[in-house]
């Protein structure tokens, strides 16, 4: 148990999507104060400026989700980019933890480090028995190699260092960039845009018969506060809803709730990443007591309703 009233937290990525909804949720526990580094003035991917953020800012536990990443587009473009960034990083953030002796390390993975062929649902012990999908597979592997970090790190030196597993993220203050944003943002987008440019059609990529599972922003930041104070062990968790949707369905049900009515038409030149993505959430509510609250059509009406709001912004 880590008592986070009056804490010193260093949160990396807390100017971010997620970030901003982990810090509201810190302040929320009381934190002394929360450090937010910006890449400006630290970037992360050296350790001098990691060793010089860690020196200016004294912090008692770190919270590490700054992270390069995209949807399947941007991880084809930029695999050696991804991998560099996140791997770099990931280290240098836990190596200098450990050389400040911070009381604690949280470090949020990601789904894409899972195998691409893995059982369903995925289980935290099924993170090694194959290869992740091939256009996620640089940004998974270097997010993967950072559980064996803090692993090697905790039998070696004894720092208190922990592995989440988030699914797939949305929510307001996304990134709806069509070029890199995930798919939710990118569908939100299109279909908003059809709709209010009367377009008879709109195109999405892949077949749609591969499966996801979708955890709204505000539950996430809930989960990553609440592992920080409870959860003090080795094993990696899962973070998620446990509950799938086929792409096709997805599009489908964002169409509706856009008031969409054209036509949608599947470009099956392009990949549909992993086949399927559904978490066994059962380890986060054992250890930690964490429990996904809002649905998924609750969360994608949220996050419609902050992107017709917000586009012209």
């Amino acid at each position: 148990m880590t008592d986070l009233a009056g804490k010193r937290v260093l949160l990396t990525g807390g100017a971010g999507f997620l970030g901003r909804v982990v810090a509201q949720e810190l302040r929320d526990r009381e934190v002394g104060k929360i450090i937010v580094p910006r890449s400006a003035e630290y970037d992360l991917t050296e350790q001098d400026a990691v060793r010089d953020l860690y020196n200016e800012t004294n912090p008692e536990v770190v919270i590490h989700l700054a992270a390069e990443v995209g949807g399947i587009g941007a991880n084809r473009e930029n695999p050696g980019r991804y991998f560099f960034a996140n791997m770099a990083m990931g280290l240098h953030v836990i190596e200098e933890a450990r050389a400040h002796k911070i009381e604690k390390i949280v470090q949020v993975g990601t789904v894409c480090a899972y195998p691409k062929f893995a059982t369903v649902p995925f289980r935290e012990d099924d993170l090694w028995s194959g290869y992740p999908e091939e256009t996620n597979a640089p940004y998974g592997i270097a997010k993967k190699s950072l559980l064996v970090m803090l692993q090697a790190y905790r039998e070696q030196y004894d720092p208190n260092g922990i592995y989440l597993l988030p699914v797939n993220l949305y929510g307001p203050g996304d990134n709806f960039d069509l070029e890199s944003s995930h798919v939710i943002p990118a569908l939100i987008r299109k279909f908003v845009t059809a709709r209010d440019n009367d377009n008879p059609e709109i195109v999405a990529w892949g077949t749609g018969s591969a499966s996801r599972e979708f955890l709204y922003v505000d539950d996430a930041a809930r989960a990553i506060v609440m592992a920080t104070a409870r959860y003090d062990g080795a094993g990696p968790v899962n973070i998620g809803t446990s509950h799938e949707i086929t792409i096709k369905e997805l599009v489908e049900l964002i169409g509706r709730l856009t008031g969409y009515s054209g036509n949608i038409r599947w470009d099956t030149t392009k990949p549909d990443g992993q086949p399927r993505r559904k978490l066994d959430t059962s380890r986060a509510l054992e250890l930690f007591g964490f429990d996904a609250e809002i649905t998924l059509e609750e969360g994608l009406k949220h996050t419609i309703e902050w992107w017709e709001a917000n586009q012209d912004g």
